[in-house]
């Protein structure tokens, strides 16, 4: 049989996840990236245990751990610093497998990079066009043209893929709150637990990265837009410089340049993520906000299922329908849940923020961990094979 062929556009944690896939099952694969390198720069993931499932399939789990730290609990606080809720680590490992482990964005890309031969991997391609009439499919880009088997769309928000076969549905749509995100120098005494402190209207986060740094992340409900005043730094100083410790200490020692600042958004939901010979994964196909911090896992679990569903039959267009029966309804029901989160943590009206608060410290941790489980319980649809194993 001869060998089959896919392009991947994007080429991020969800579209190297797919190329390692595929890679590992005989295909060849180019991932084409708009970007002069494979790199990402300034801010932290954290990687929930269902994320972790998807790298053991791809055989990257043990690897992927040893670049992270983990925490031994982490929870939410109100805007006077007090605990509503708390998460044992250990809890959740024995729950799901595993626990949450947080790391660089870079080290995790890096690690993806790694796994795949160098000749597959295209920086610099930009694509221009996609065609796709459910025979071949031509990707148009920068180094010319290519005829896969299979195209895959992992190009994000604003995916080039999306917007050449799904011309008709909706774009992203703005979730209410801008967020910065930044990651402290080495701290000789970082805090031993992660949180997010829920105020009015804003919110602050922090977590544990490797080396004595913290990940740090912040929203506040801002016009689409909105530019501070000043610099994002001392926007930064001015709207959380005086919560609750370690907020203020972990401020000062992020560098004044190294702060990034997006505007969130989410996408509404598609009637398929599937046109022809053509899959759109990750944020190319359910672009979510942070606030499950699954963005990035359902990316991962993405890329497994497509490998597999590939790997059950020799019909593309089939493997594609089961790929979209199985994926769609769950991620699109955490993007509809994660917005809902959102809309508790942005609250901003005293009563409304009173009400959640007094309902987030009477839940009990158990419940927490349990109304978890849909998300953090997924399971690869198939194990690792004898290539794909750990020791590889």
């Amino acid at each position: 049989m001869p060998q089959r062929a896919a392009t991947i556009v994007g080429g991020g944690i969800g579209g190297l996840a797919a190329a390692i896939a595929l890679h590992r099952r005989g295909w060849h694969v180019e991932v084409l990236e708009r970007a002069p390198e494979f790199a990402e720069i300034g801010a932290g993931i954290s990687l929930w245990p269902n994320a972790l499932r998807a790298l053991e399939a791809l055989g990257l789990a043990d690897a992927v751990r040893a670049l992270g730290a983990v925490e031994a609990a982490g929870g939410v606080r109100d805007r006077r610093g007090r605990w509503l809720s708390r998460t044992d680590n250990a809890e959740l490992a024995r729950r799901f497998g595993h626990p949450l482990t947080v790391l660089h964005r870079a080290d995790l890309l890096r690690a993806l990079t790694q796994a795949l031969p160098a000749d597959s991997l295209r920086p610099g391609s930009e694509v221009s066009a996609v065609h796709d009439d459910g025979h071949r499919p031509v990707v148009a880009h920068g180094g010319g043209q290519s005829r896969p088997d299979l195209v895959i769309g992992a190009d994000g928000l604003r995916s080039v893929v999306r917007r050449a076969l799904w011309p008709d549905t909706a774009g992203p749509r703005y979730a209410g709150y801008t967020a910065w995100r930044m990651v402290t120098e080495p701290l000789p005494q970082p805090p031993a637990e992660g949180a997010a402190t829920w105020g009015r209207g804003e919110r602050f986060g922090y977590t544990a990265l490797p080396g004595g740094r913290m990940y740090c992340f912040a929203t506040a409900s801002l016009p689409a837009g909105a530019a501070s005043a000043s610099s994002e730094y001392a926007e930064l100083l001015r709207r959380f410089g005086s919560w609750p410790d370690p907020v203020p200490a972990l401020l000062a020692a992020v560098p004044a340049d190294a702060v990034l600042r997006h505007d969130l958004y989410d996408l509404p939901p598609l009637p398929s993520f599937v046109h022809g010979r053509t899959a759109l994964l990750g944020d190319a196909a359910h672009a979510m906000t942070p606030n499950l911090g699954q963005g990035a896992c359902q990316a991962l679990e993405d890329a497994v299922t497509l490998a597999h569903c590939l790997d059950s039959t020799p019909d593309v267009t089939a493997a594609l329908r089961s790929y979209d029966l199985l994926r769609r309804p769950r991620t699109q029901a955490i993007t509809r849940r994660s917005a809902r989160l959102g809309v508790l943590g942005q609250l901003s009206w005293p009563p409304a923020v009173l009400l959640r608060d007094t309902a987030a410290r009477l839940t009990p941790t158990r419940a927490t961990l349990r109304s978890m489980t849909p998300v953090l319980g997924w399971t690869a649809p198939d194990g690792p094979t004898a290539t794909q194993s750990e020791t590889h």
